[in-house]
């Protein structure tokens, strides 16, 4: 990926000298089994469509902690990144300690994923404890999913010590999941999502609640952690509502990013939401309270300009 690739055929180049090259975004997503991948593709589809001079590629990454890196090196514009993967960034801690990324800005924060923990129907787990010495899934390598699910694991007195674990992509989780690979896997992604829909088209499925105790457990390891319940139905022959937690997902830019570029990506994302619902519904959640209330890294100034002309109430610690 190149921050800000310029491309203009050379045939234009002839008949129209005077004519301004297109600028090509680069945005990074996930794995195409998740939701960052499409909504990155419905955002690419939109700057290409309504943002002058702009055009914009989807790019498939590693998700969560990758993405960071790219926005540190600047080798991706725009980056879809979970909030607690964003804040360790930002502060340098945890998996980020030695090489910060302190030139995070955020645009918004556009919906809030769930940490899904998904066995099919007729596995003996019941429950996280049920975990102990079976083959499960965390998440790929460099994915905010495995920051979650070790965060969710270690907060209640589970360790990768304690399984056999495996660091799989959604697709490859789902996949090994249907063929007895595993016994379970983690997704941290908005629900619903297409690689646990199609799983749940093939196998009888089951997905394991989180105890009061161990949401609130949770929450005391990761402060970006909050109660989430996923509704009964979300995903076929799962008719009850599963507790469960939270986290915002959040769009970061680097801070040498063109202030007008990002009033114009962040005047787009709120403007023309419903763009962005017809890709998938998780966008139903992108709202100004919703970035207001969850993003946890300052917000770019082209942002904040957007925010201010709308009256939105900025708290100060948003602000750079």
């Amino acid at each position: 990926m190149r921050t800000l690739k310029y491309a203009l055929a050379a045939s234009l180049l002839v008949a129209a000298p005077a004519a301004v090259a297109q600028q090509t975004l680069a945005i990074a997503t996930g794995g195409t089994g998740g939701v960052y991948y499409p909504l990155g593709g419905g955002l690419a589809e939109m700057v290409s469509k309504h943002i002058d001079d702009y055009e914009a590629s989807a790019e498939v990454t590693g998700a969560s902690v990758e993405n960071m890196g790219l926005i540190m090196r600047n080798e991706a514009d725009v980056a879809f990144a979970l909030a607690d993967t964003v804040h360790q960034a930002y502060m340098g801690e945890d998996d980020f300690e030695g090489r910060q990324v302190e030139n995070t800005r955020a645009l918004a924060s556009v919906y809030p994923n769930a940490v899904q923990l998904v066995t099919l129907a007729d596995s003996d787990i019941e429950s996280l404890s049920d975990l102990e010495g079976k083959r499960v899934s965390v998440g790929a390598p460099g994915s905010g999913t495995e920051l979650n699910a070790r965060a969710v694991l270690e907060s209640n007195g589970l360790t990768y010590d304690d399984m056999n674990v495996q660091r799989l992509n959604f697709n490859e989780t789902a996949d090994a999941l249907r063929d007895g690979d595993i016994e379970a896997g983690f997704w941290s992604v908005g629900p619903p999502t297409s690689s646990i829909m199609n799983l749940a088209s093939t196998r009888d499925i089951r997905l394991i609640s989180l105890s009061d105790e161990e949401v609130e457990n949770a929450q005391a390891e990761e402060s970006v952690f909050a109660p989430y319940e996923l509704k009964g139905g979300t995903y076929e022959g799962v008719d009850e509502a599963v507790q469960t937690i939270g986290i915002p997902n959040v769009l970061v830019v680097n801070a040498d990013m063109d202030e007008q570029l990002a009033y114009d990506l962040t005047k787009m994302l709120f403007e023309r939401t419903d763009e962005l619902i017809d890709v998938h519904p998780a966008a139903e959640n992108t709202t100004v309270d919703f970035s207001l209330n969850s993003t946890p890294v300052p917000f770019h100034p082209g942002a904040i300009r957007y925010y201010e002309e709308i009256d939105a109430d900025i708290p100060d610690d948003l602000r750079p």
